[in-house]
């Protein structure tokens, strides 16, 4: 069995040879992703069923559709991008020209998360190969299948040399990050995202750290409730919550309360049943260890909605919790479950200013037709991205850089910007001899 420096080795060799640096090389390895992924498409969506038991619709538009339409876009972008770029010359050098190279780093390392674990596996290859880097792909091994769905695509498709995956537990990482990467991209908690830049730093290695925080959702008394129930209930409980964008509590007017969280009931009870732990298509929590953290949060407050769970089937069903205030030890972490505190206000600047004394959120949602609101609003909270009057489908844009700040990250990526993620930016200066 190939091991972590010998597999590094080789990739380094293969992309000492430059084969990578030419972009026909580049689309036409992207089209062999595309036609991959297409060829293990039930073997994807099985996998999924089998780790976090997604249901077929979900987890094909919340994983595969994503990354084809990442193929796309990038296909139809990529020798644009990838072509020098003239820049204008300062006045002290009249004789010259100026010049910016986009080249690829080496060998990436990319590792993957267990809560979107094909997304977040190959939403980053496509910008690492775009940009004409080989790629050492660790999947998670809290979702087994599809870490093994993962490998045989990719042995499949690709001589290792040049696109590789690299199955284990935490010791596969481990020696992973010994190695002397060019580029590492991390998904995942904030603890371990620590653990990754201190093992960079040995090296020098640039990263990117995708990570999560807890992401607040405001409904101002101005909000169309109705829309904000239907869009939060999705963007909520999509994956059982466990999406590292996800509302992770919500802030609510006093004025609008009881009839928000009426509705919020009646859009869940739509989407999910009266009962979501007999609806055989709602995700499961990922393994016991989370269901016993998520369990103990159940305690922290009253059901306004929901509060069933079975341990055995490991499913927690779509919670409201009341009685909550910002000490709660709900309010502490990150959730990445179905359990959505609420706590109701009626001044917005003392909410803002207990978000913005906490670490700064990956993700903000802000219910309110009210620009002087928004504005307040983003003009006093730091925060990664996010939506108004709607939750998560920044995340779905291409043109929108999707990536955290402070304690949910460092760098992003999607689109073009995944392109210049995965590449060093060489400038050139011609002058006249």
């Amino acid at each position: 069995m190939t091991t972590a420096h010998e597999l590094v080795q080789q990739q380094r060799q293969f992309f000492n040879t430059g084969n990578t640096k030419d972009v026909t090389f580049r689309i036409q390895a992207l089209n062999r992703l595309k036609k991959a992924i297409e060829k293990f498409h039930q073997p994807i969506l099985d996998a999924l069923k089998s780790d976090l038991n997604k249901s077929e619709p979900e987890a094909f538009g919340s994983e595969i559709r994503i990354v084809l339409g990442e193929i796309d876009f990038t296909l139809e972008h990529l020798e644009q991008w990838a072509a020098p770029r003239k820049v204008p010359t300062a006045s002290t050098l009249p004789d010259s020209k100026s010049f910016i190279h986009p080249e690829p780093y080496g060998v990436a390392l990319i590792i993957a998360p267990w809560n979107y674990p094909f997304q977040l596996a190959f939403g980053p290859l496509v910008g690492a190969m775009a940009a004409g880097n080989s790629a050492v792909i660790k999947p998670s091994e809290l979702t087994p299948a599809v870490s093994k769905v993962t490998a045989e695509l990719i042995a499949d498709t690709f001589p290792s040399e040049y696109i590789a995956v690299m199955e284990g537990e935490v010791e596969t990482s481990t020696a992973l990050l010994k190695e002397k990467f060019d580029y590492i991209f991390f998904t995942g908690s904030t603890g371990v995202g620590k653990v990754v830049m201190r093992a960079a730093a040995e090296h020098l290695t640039p990263v990117t750290l995708e990570l999560g925080g807890k992401s607040p959702s405001i409904v101002h008394k101005d909000a169309n409730l109705q829309v904000a129930a239907q869009r939060l209930a999705r963007g909520k409980f999509l994956n059982a919550g466990q999406t590292c964008v996800a509302p992770d509590y919500l802030l609510v007017h006093e004025d609008v309360r009881e009839e928000f969280i009426s509705l919020l009931q009646a859009e869940i009870n739509d989407k999910y049943t009266e009962n979501a732990t007999q609806n055989p298509n709602f995700p499961h929590i990922v393994n016991q260890r989370n269901f016993d953290r998520l369990a103990k949060f159940l305690e922290d407050g009253e059901f306004l909605i929901g509060g069933r769970s079975i341990r055995e089937q490991l499913v927690i069903e779509p919670t409201l919790l009341g009685n909550v205030d910002w000490s709660s030890p709900v309010m502490q972490e990150e959730i990445f479950g179905p359990i959505l505190p609420v706590i109701e206000y009626n001044d917005l600047n003392p909410i803002l200013d207990e978000i913005t004394n906490r670490p700064k959120p990956l993700a903000l949602y802000l219910f309110t037709n009210d620009e002087e609101v928004q504005d307040q609003v983003f003009n006093t909270v730091s925060f990664g991205g996010g939506c108004v009057n709607e939750t998560l489908s920044h995340m779905t844009s291409h043109y929108l850089p999707f990536g955290g700040v402070g304690d949910s990250g460092m760098g992003s990526y999607h689109g073009q910007q995944s392109f210049e993620l995965f590449s060093h930016h060489k400038s050139i200066l011609k002058r006249n001899s």
